[in-house]
């Protein structure tokens, strides 16, 4: 009878090779856009353009960002903890633990933490490129030594690049309508 040998899988490595590996849960770049973590996990540069997975911790009670919509990617949310309130054109949802909601493109649509505790869902884009302007935007903030998103010197034009449009006139109403904060 032949025995399985075991392999030690290296960890996470961000150099665009698809072999196999593990991503342990410190691995990954990580920024801080205030309103959101973004961890990343899988570069689309590793699944040969298919998708990437990030992973966004969400403080208790915040809206991630204004109503928005993506011309180019489809978005999965898996919640892992906590709870994920979305709006998805002119439905709201709750998603619980286990739950996965998708946010198609070319629809406006948001999401925050509808809960008192830490929610952290990841966030599965496909196709993969809009990681890059997560990690963009990261950089420019620490360039900037901005202290929000709304500091970043043309933060529409970067976010035209990707084909990703922002309606910032719906965070007053979110907020309210969900009692949420914008540290954004």
């Amino acid at each position: 009878m032949a025995t399985m040998q075991q392999t030690q899988l290296p960890t996470t490595r961000f150099d665009g090779s698809t072999g196999p590996r593990i991503i342990r849960p410190r691995d990954g770049k990580y920024v801080d856009l205030r309103s959101v973590g973004v961890r990343f996990m899988v570069w689309g540069a590793e699944s040969g353009g298919d998708f990437s997975l990030v992973e966004h911790p969400i403080p208790p009670r915040t809206l991630v960002a204004p109503l928005h919509l993506h011309e180019r990617e489809d978005e999965y949310s898996y919640v892992l903890e906590g709870r994920m309130g979305a709006q998805l054109g002119d439905d709201v949802v709750i998603a619980e633990a286990g739950d996965l909601v998708f946010k198609p493109r070319g629809q406006w649509h948001t999401f925050w933490n509808a809960g008192d505790t830490p929610c952290r869902i990841l966030e599965i884009i496909s196709p993969a490129g809009f990681e890059h302007f997560f990690n963009e935007l990261g950089e420019q903030m620490a360039a900037a030594h901005a202290v929000s998103v709304a500091e970043v010197p043309d933060l529409g034009g970067l976010a035209a690049r990707y084909g990703h449009y922002f309606q910032p006139e719906s965070i007053a109403r979110l907020c309210a309508e969900h009692g949420l904060t914008y540290p954004g």
